[in-house]
């Protein structure tokens, strides 16, 4: 009786009641939604195989294992899982998201680490299969990216006594408050963390508040200020500049955009699209599943527009080019003179990463709301480096600006470098932390 009473606590109630109860309660409508969302009864099939067992084989156990939610945390965990691939370490990343995943199999999954990666979704966090997916992997540590925390992986983690660090992690005002509402959840969740790596002070300071150890938590910055674009992709565009004779053409991508932002930017760009048949915009919405939803947005516009999907180029009389493909963010960012990044203006927003264009050289705008990303965008406003408007006229306007006015482009340009540059070596810092417990 006393090891089943064990058992079963360290099965169910390691973490609260009420959280595992409703885990179990909205399972059947997590599966109807990967069923509502999946393209085909395999696709659902595997999916439900990854999220609840009983999981893909094993590749390599004693990998590394990075988890990230979806496109930008794969994007920002790029240099550091790159760098132990190209150390021959074989690495593990699971996902929440399907872009997510594609976007790490687009990175990772091709010659020289094909033996050494895999790439799957994250269990759903109900102890007995986060338990399973343990010991069927057994990976050597685990890497949360910025702000993924889940009560029983963490958990587990512990319990099988392997490595828990948070690593690039970032915690807005709005998400410390929401936490701090569940603190029999937070505390315990925090504290079972061996190192929490934070991008900044007020975020390891709202860890701290919300119960992390201040002995593990140390601010490292971020290693998104570490990246750099893959040379396939710089290749890839400046091959597509010449097939699709864009060298004449003024190219604006709109990227990571969220719903109402196509309608509200395509609408201001309109007129300008109208008058100057050089101009190009290039729209990457953030979601696979609004694709169609902002095909027909661009056509309600009476707007000239060609798909990536159908394998349509961009020819002479294109205005607005849809790039309803995954993990080719790089590609468009490439191709631009300038460029909006999106979820910054529609309410309640939070913003995306600024730092891919930047990498690239690219001027940048974006919209007020982008607290997601607060420090990090608050150094480039400071320092004059991208422009934050208030709405899509203004998006509009200050892109021309930036499109005919050379002189203030390339200033804009130098400053946000400087920027980048002042803030490298974070990679070099998280890859010193991992390498102890390594």
């Amino acid at each position: 009786l006393f090891y089943f009473c064990i058992d079963f606590w360290s099965t169910y109630l390691a973490t609260p009641f009420w959280y595992n109860a409703a885990l179990a309660l909205i399972k059947p409508l997590y599966k109807s939604k990967i069923k509502k969302r999946a393209e085909s009864t395999e696709q659902f099939q595997q999916e439900c195989l990854e999220r609840f067992g009983p999981f893909q084989p094993v590749k390599n156990r004693q990998a590394i294992w990075f988890h990230v939610v979806s496109v930008g945390e794969t994007n920002a965990a790029q240099p550091l899982i790159e760098h132990y691939l190209k150390a021959g370490h074989p690495v593990l990343v699971t996902n929440t998201t399907k872009t997510g995943q594609a976007r790490a199999k687009s990175l990772f999954l091709k010659v020289p680490y094909l033996n050494l990666f895999q790439a799957v979704y994250l269990p759903a966090d109900q102890k007995p299969l986060v338990r399973q997916f343990f010991a069927l992997y057994q990976p050597k540590l685990l890497a949360l990216v910025e702000t993924e925390l889940w009560p029983n992986l963490i958990a587990q983690a512990g319990q099988s006594q392997v490595p828990c660090i948070l690593i690039n992690a970032r915690l807005s005002e709005k998400s410390a408050k929401g936490y701090a509402k569940v603190s029999s959840l937070t505390q315990p969740m925090l504290q079972g963390l061996d190192q929490l790596l934070a991008q900044d002070r007020a975020t390891a300071e709202r860890f701290i508040q919300l119960g992390a150890a201040p002995s593990v938590t140390q601010v490292v910055g971020s290693i998104k200020f570490d990246i750099h674009a893959p040379e396939s992709f710089v290749k890839q565009a400046a091959q597509l500049k010449q097939e699709w004779s864009l060298a004449g053409r003024k190219i604006i991508t709109i990227a990571s955009t969220h719903a109402p932002e196509e309608q509200k930017l395509l609408s201001a760009f309109k007129p300008y699209l109208d008058a100057q048949p050089e101009l190009l915009c290039i729209v990457v919405p953030r979601h696979p599943e609004r694709f169609d939803e902002v095909f027909a947005v661009a056509q309600s516009l009476n707007l000239n527009t060609t798909r990536r999907s159908t394998g349509q180029s961009i020819e002479a009389d294109t205005q607005v080019y849809l790039a309803d493909s995954m993990g080719e963010m790089w590609l468009w960012y490439a191709l631009s003179n300038a460029c909006f990044v999106g979820g910054s203006l529609n309410e309640p927003g939070g913003g995306h990463n600024i730092l891919e264009p930047i990498a690239l050289h690219v001027p940048t705008v974006l919209g007020k709301n982008y607290f997601n990303f607060q420090t990090i965008v608050d150094e480039f406003v400071q320092a004059n480096a991208v422009k934050v408007v208030e709405d899509a006229e203004q998006a509009a306007a200050v892109l021309m600006i930036l499109l005919e006015d050379t002189e203030q482009a390339n200033t804009l340009n130098e400053s946000a470098q400087k920027i980048m540059q002042l803030n490298t070596g974070s990679l070099k810092k998280h890859i010193q932390v991992i390498d102890a417990y390594l």
